[in-house]
């Protein structure tokens, strides 16, 4: 099912783990197969000025696909601008993994999303506009987001007796 590069990056993924004082987060979950994504990304300036991620790691629960995706997401944004980083798409990503069986190309889609949704996170904290594409795809996450949410609290609801109890928060 998955080849041979799909598998490296699953069994040996790069720049995993939470980064710690991260310049922004991102978080995304997916409603049909349960993953979630968290990506950390560091700003800082390049030797030229530019702002760049200098840092990315990342924290995935989800299957094969999903660590694969964010192993590799997170090789192709370390270093760009983030004009450059926005512009990954999740095709990107599932053609430098050599592919993925179109079963799991949200996994791909996932990865692209937590990454727009660190840098649309570095930006509101600093305060600076928004590009048009980037604030479009923000709003579809964030409803995709509340969806989820609303899912699990209505699944968490239940306790094992079947009983209605007090729904935990999601953060």
């Amino acid at each position: 099912m998955y080849n041979e590069k799909v598998v490296e990056h699953f069994r040996q993924p790069h720049n995993m783990g939470k980064m710690s004082e991260p310049s922004a987060v991102g978080r995304v979950g997916n409603m049909l197969c349960g993953d979630v994504m968290w990506f950390y990304i560091r700003v800082e300036p390049d030797a030229g000025g530019r702002e760049i991620i200098s840092d990315v790691s990342w924290e995935t629960f989800g299957c094969t696909a999903a660590i694969a995706t964010s192993s590799m997401m997170s090789d192709l944004a370390k270093g760009k601008t983030l004009e450059e980083a926005i512009a990954i798409t999740n095709r990107d990503v599932a053609d430098k993994l050599g592919g993925l069986p179109a079963v799991k190309m949200h996994c791909s889609a996932l990865a692209a999303d937590a990454l727009n949704e660190a840098i649309h996170d570095y930006l509101t904290k600093q305060a600076r506009p928004i590009p048009q594409a980037l604030a479009a795809r923000h709003e579809r996450i964030q409803k995709e987001m509340a969806a989820l949410e609303e899912r699990y609290k209505a699944f968490l609801s239940k306790d094992p007796k079947g009983q209605q109890g007090e729904a935990p928060a999601c953060s």
